[in-house]
């Protein structure tokens, strides 16, 4: 595949993505001022279960099989690689069938076990997503193997448009008769995307299929091998990226449950934690993922570049652009951070008209934690990137793993501690991420790369300081000479905007050689020198 043709196909993956993430960071809000907190409470836990459940099929599997098919298209041997797509499709039915008819059967133990038995309809509106996805997933890897990134794209924008679409109608529509079957409808809107997304990449399977029997036709390098050989190279590359990706479904699932049993144990009701847990994944979590549409975009720039470097063994380049990438993260989260730590629950109220006053209050002093977190999670994701380009990918699973046992601890201790109840569980994730960042930043400094966090953080923080004066001051002002709290958020942040650019260039932090390490950065650096 010529270059260009890569770079396509990787940009129209991309761009895909960014849209995707952009519309799960936004369906959150209209969804949460429809539903409320309650509501959010019935829909997250369920939604934490079945992130679980998929992660075999969502993570490891399409990656798994795209590496095998791309191998042996690589020597030509088309069966062959025809042969792990339909190896993996039966297993990836066989687990589709066993989770959905799982769910089906043992729902209302499974959301009574984590303490949210209201979350019931909405465990049983994802059946059908259970069946579906894992199926979806044998498509996308064969596709992914094949480099044809089209089908994956458009697959995933429609699953997404679907999910958000249809949820939103179903939690409109059925609002009325109560909380626990609106936060159902909502769910059932990824078992509907999931259906429309198998069936257009079904259709786009079957028109190529044509092509695919051609291909195995002409070649004289077919060869075909024990199935079970094929299932245990698809498990050797599946089950470590499997083991990391676990890892985030399984915080949120223990956060349910710390979350449920401690604030019972200290005499809330069931509608009482379950509003409260909703604030927290519904409101302030929802609002943290919105850096991360950002900060991952670098995170995945910097893997081919640090790769690149690694390969030919260029030292000297491999620091600067490791380095570059870290400082590079931290412009993005040290500014995301602080700013929504300062507007925490000005922004609450902004994008959460419906919810009143007091829980403004109880959602911001949330989103000011999990604020914090934010500087620690890009550092997280920026430091992973570069193990994994550098063949130490194991490195931030056994990291992360650590950083779950610490949230788990402190979750337990804090939770329980009435002063502190709920956001015992956000103190928890702050500090777990900051754990994970120090163990990868060491993992790291122990390889030829030296991250040197004093010089990556100075600048960009001397940058969001500055920033945070003129967010304060503005705010006030604002708020006093325009009487309109909502206005004033806005503007405070179009200026606090404004003034970090300013700033980053004034202090030197962004250079021409960080611009360039982004998507498109020759272009902006010509700009910039403008």
């Amino acid at each position: 595949m010529s270059k260009e043709n890569f770079i396509k196909g990787a940009a129209i993956l991309g761009i895909a993505g960014l849209i995707v993430k952009v519309l799960g960071a936004i369906y959150r809000i209209p969804l949460t001022n429809l539903i409320g907190t309650e509501g959010i409470g019935y829909y997250q836990p369920a939604y934490n279960i079945y992130n679980l459940l998929l992660v075999v099929s969502l993570s490891g599997f399409p990656t798994a099989i795209a590496k095998l098919v791309s191998e042996k298209r690589a020597l030509q041997n088309y069966e062959g690689a025809y042969q792990v797509y339909k190896v993996s499709r039966w297993g990836l039915f066989i687990i589709g069938i066993v989770s959905s008819l799982g769910v089906l059967v043992f729902a209302r133990s499974l959301v009574s076990f984590i303490g949210f038995p209201g979350a019931y309809y909405s465990m049983l509106a994802l059946v059908p997503a259970l069946f579906a996805v894992p199926l979806l997933s044998a498509y996308r890897g064969f596709f992914q193997g094949t480099q044809n990134m089209a089908p994956i794209a458009l697959s995933q924008l429609i699953e997404q448009v679907f999910r958000v679409a249809v949820g939103l109608y179903l939690a409109y529509a059925l609002v009325g008769k109560g909380l626990e079957e609106a936060a159902a409808g909502a769910t059932f809107g990824a078992s509907v995307g999931g259906v429309a997304a198998l069936i257009l990449i079904y259709l786009m399977f079957f028109l190529s299929k044509k092509s695919i029997k051609e291909e195995i036709r002409l070649s004289s390098h077919n060869n075909t091998e024990p199935v079970w050989d094929i299932v245990k190279n698809l498990l050797y590359i599946a089950i470590p990226i499997t083991i990391g990706a676990s890892i985030a479904p399984l915080m949120g699932i223990m956060d349910s449950y710390i979350v449920s049993s401690r604030l019972s144990a200290i005499g809330y009701t069931e509608l009482q934690y379950t509003d409260m847990f909703g604030e927290l994944s519904g409101t302030a979590q929802t609002l943290i993922n919105f850096p991360q549409v950002f900060s991952t975009a670098v995170a995945m720039s910097l893997v081919p570049a640090i790769t690149d470097a690694f390969t030919k063994k260029q030292n000297q380049r491999l620091n600067v652009t490791a380095n570059a990438g870290v400082k590079m993260s931290m412009i993005i989260g040290l500014p995301c951070g602080i700013g929504l730590f300062m507007l925490a629950e000005p922004v609450i109220a902004l994008l959460y008209a419906s919810l009143g006053p007091e829980k403004h209050a109880s959602s911001g002093a949330l989103l000011e934690i999990l604020a914090i977190g934010v500087i620690f999670l890009t550092l997280v994701q920026s430091f992973t990137a570069i193990l994994q380009s550098i063949n130490k990918q194991f490195h931030p699973v056994k990291n992360l793993a650590v950083g779950l046992v610490v949230k788990v601890i402190l979750s337990y201790i804090l939770i329980g501690m009435p002063s502190i109840n709920i956001k015992g569980a956000a103190i928890s994730t702050t500090i777990a991420y900051l754990a994970v960042a120090l163990l990868n930043w060491r993992d790291i400094n122990k390889t030829k790369i030296k991250i040197n966090l004093i010089n990556v953080t100075a600048r960009p923080l001397l940058s969001s300081a500055v920033m945070a004066l003129a967010t304060g001051v503005s705010f006030r002002v604002l708020k006093s000479a325009l009487g309109s709290q909502n206005l004033a958020t806005l503007g405070a942040i179009s200026i606090a905007a404004v003034v970090y650019v300013i700033c980053l260039f004034l202090t030197g932090a962004i250079t021409k050689e960080d611009l360039e390490l982004i998507p498109k950065g020759e272009k902006l650096s010509r700009f910039v020198r403008k």
